[in-house]
């Protein structure tokens, strides 16, 4: 009998080491697939367009240089575009703050009057919206077109943020902590403003991030409500670098400078994506614990 448990007890052990071994295989094999697309970008913004063109960087660069980046910096509008662009942010994640958090609190209450219908009609618009036209027509109606205000009010509001402010808020802020605070003569309001707010600084956290990263990202907004260059994020004129690029290797007439100017927009192309999205892969290891509780926190809808 004792022979016979210990022979079960290694069979059970080595069944677990080989399951944790093909995870361990298969997580790296995700990270792999995950990482590499990101590494490839890095690699080839810095090779020879020439050898990404043809197939030759795969894992290390070749031929390294940085006439894409020298291109792009050397262009005074990138620097707007960045200024430009932070304004955007800063001030859109304000005003999505402003917006989410109170709303948010509001629907939280089982005491609030209608609060399952105005749930209900808040997620009716993430499926259904007015499109492009009708959106435009009002933005135009309001003024807003060609106004740097647009990029900070279009985007700095979601259901899905105050869905999940709305569960952190049920979950976390109990009734009798509300029942006890006006009791000692503390309104709604300052409630609001001097007890929620300072144990949710998780949720504000993960609200902020989420907006940052949607207007950092903002693209369309401003390719339909913008004219004027000196407004355009910072997206919008690296794309403008780029078409201007392309456009001056198809319309030169010298073969040489024509095929420099074709070299130069293939390396730019890369070099874009990691001017663009630098100051976000800076910022995500110190912001990853605040994904990770918005995926927690938006699991449950309760």
């Amino acid at each position: 009998m004792v022979n016979y448990n210990k022979k079960l007890f290694r069979l059970r052990y080595s069944s677990d080491s080989v399951f944790d071994a093909a995870v361990h295989i298969l997580v790296v094999l995700i990270l792999l697939t995950v990482l590499y697309p990101l590494y490839f970008v890095i690699i080839a913004s810095i090779s020879e367009p020439d050898a990404v063109n043809s197939g030759r960087v795969l894992f290390f660069p070749v031929t390294p240089g940085i006439h894409g980046y020298k291109y792009i910096l050397n262009d005074n509008r990138i620097w707007l575009g960045y200024r430009n662009t932070i304004l955007y942010t800063i001030c859109g994640t304000l005003v999505g703050l402003i917006t989410t958090l109170p709303g948010a609190y509001a629907l939280s209450r089982r005491d609030l009057r209608g609060g399952g219908i105005i749930m209900k009609v808040l997620v009716f618009t993430m499926y259904f919206q007015g499109g492009i036209i009708p959106t435009y027509m009002l933005i135009r109606n309001l003024g807003l077109i060609n106004t740097p205000y647009v990029m900070m009010i279009i985007g700095s509001f979601t259901v899905f943020n105050l869905i999940i402010a709305r569960t952190y808020f049920r979950e976390n802020i109990p009734e009798e902590l509300l029942e006890a605070a006006v009791i000692d003569g503390c309104g709604t309001f300052k409630f609001f403003y001097s007890v929620v707010l300072p144990v949710s600084q998780a949720i504000i956290g993960v609200i902020a991030l989420y907006y940052t990263v949607g207007h950092w990202n903002s693209f369309f907004p401003a390719l339909l409500y913008l004219y004027n260059q000196k407004l355009y994020p910072l997206q919008l004129i690296l794309r403008d670098i780029l078409l201007g690029t392309q456009a001056l290797a198809t319309s030169g007439s010298d073969v040489d400078n024509l095929r420099e100017l074709t070299r130069i927009a293939e390396s730019i192309k890369y070099s874009i994506i990691i001017v663009s999205s630098l100051p976000v892969l800076v910022a995500y290891p110190f912001l990853q614990r605040y994904f990770v509780k918005g995926v927690m926190i938006g699991s449950i809808k309760g």
